[in-house]
C-alpha cells in the first residue's frame, strides 16, 4: 500500500495559453477515485516541489458515470474520473485534457461540438408538447432491448477522442469540419427505431448521407472499445449503412 499517491496533470490557463505540466503528491488514501485526488488538490495547491499554485480546473456533475462530463486522458486512456479508482492505476498517474476538443483550462475542455451534431441530425424525439399524448405507442420487447443500449450514452466524447477520423477542433475554422462521429450514429440508431420517432427517419438518414456523415467513417472501430457504457456502436453504423443505401438507391429511382 503506498504512502502517496504521484500525479503528474497537464495544464492550461486558458484557450491561447500554452500547456505546461506539474507534478503534484498527496496522501493516500484506501478507495480514492481521481475525483477525490483532484479536489485534495484543490483543497491545497501545492504541487510535490512544494511549490504554491492554481487549483486544477475539470469538469463534473453525477459522481456516478452518467453525465460524462468529468471525461479526460488517464494515464493515456479515454475515460471517466469519477470511475478511474486509484488503487487500479499505476502511478504517477497522469492527467490530460481530451485532445479533440477545444481546451478551456486545465482538464476542462469544449465539448459543444458533440451537442451541435445533435440538432444536426434531429436526434430527439418530435413531440411539441402542446397537446397530450396519451400513454404513447407500445414497444415490443426485442425492439426495446435493443435500444436500450443506445439510450445510456451520456455525450462523453471518449468515441470522438479516439477516432482517426474526428480532427481536433483548435480554431474557428476547425469548427466548420462536418464529421458527426459514432455518438450521432448511436442515437439516429435509437430513435429511428422508436415509433414516433421514425416520423424524422428519413431526414436523420438524408442528414448521415451529407458531407460529414457515415461515408467519412474508417471504421476503425476504436468508438466501441473506448465507450464506458458498451453502447454497440459498431452495429449503429453497420445498421444504418444499410439504410442509407437502400434510402439513397430508391431516393435515386424516385428522381
Amino acid at each position: 500500500m503506498p504512502d502517496a499517491i504521484k500525479l503528474r496533470i497537464k495544464r492550461q490557463k486558458d484557450p491561447g495559453s500554452r500547456s505546461y505540466w506539474e507534478r503534484f503528491t498527496i496522501p493516500y488514501r484506501p478507495n480514492m477515485n481521481v475525483i477525490s485526488v483532484l479536489l485534495e488538490i484543490q483543497e491545497r495547491p501545492v504541487t510535490a516541489e512544494g511549490n504554491k499554485t492554481t487549483p486544477v480546473t475539470w469538469d463534473c456533475n453525477c459522481l456516478e458515470e452518467v453525465c460524462g462530463a468529468c471525461s479526460m486522458l488517464i494515464n493515456g486512456r479515454a475515460r471517466q474520473a469519477c470511475s478511474a479508482l486509484v488503487d487500479q492505476l499505476s502511478q504517477p498517474i497522469t492527467l490530460e485534457p481530451f485532445s479533440k476538443f477545444p481546451c478551456i483550462r486545465d482538464l476542462q475542455v469544449d465539448r459543444s461540438s458533440m451537442f451541435r451534431n445533435l440538432i444536426r441530425a434531429q436526434a430527439w424525439i418530435p413531440i411539441d408538447g402542446t397537446y397530450p399524448l396519451g400513454e404513447g405507442p407500445r414497444l415490443v420487447p426485442k425492439v426495446q432491448e435493443e435500444s436500450y443500449p443506445y439510450s445510456r450514452c451520456m455525450t462523453c466524447g471518449c468515441c470522438l477522442e479516439v477516432c482517426p477520423q474526428f480532427m481536433p477542433i483548435r480554431t474557428e475554422e476547425d469548427k466548420k469540419r462536418n464529421f458527426v462521429g459514432a455518438q450521432v450514429y448511436g442515437q439516429v440508431r435509437l430513435f429511428n427505431a422508436h415509433p414516433t420517432g421514425q416520423a424524422l427517419a428519413h431526414e436523420r438518414i438524408e442528414t448521415l448521407l451529407e458531407e460529414g456523415g457515415l461515408a467519412e467513417c474508417g471504421n476503425a472501430q476504436n468508438c466501441v472499445k473506448a465507450c464506458p457504457k458498451e453502447i454497440p456502436l459498431t452495429d449503429a453504423i453497420a445498421e444504418l449503412n444499410r439504410e442509407a443505401v437502400k434510402q439513397g438507391i430508391f431516393g435515386w429511382f424516385h428522381k
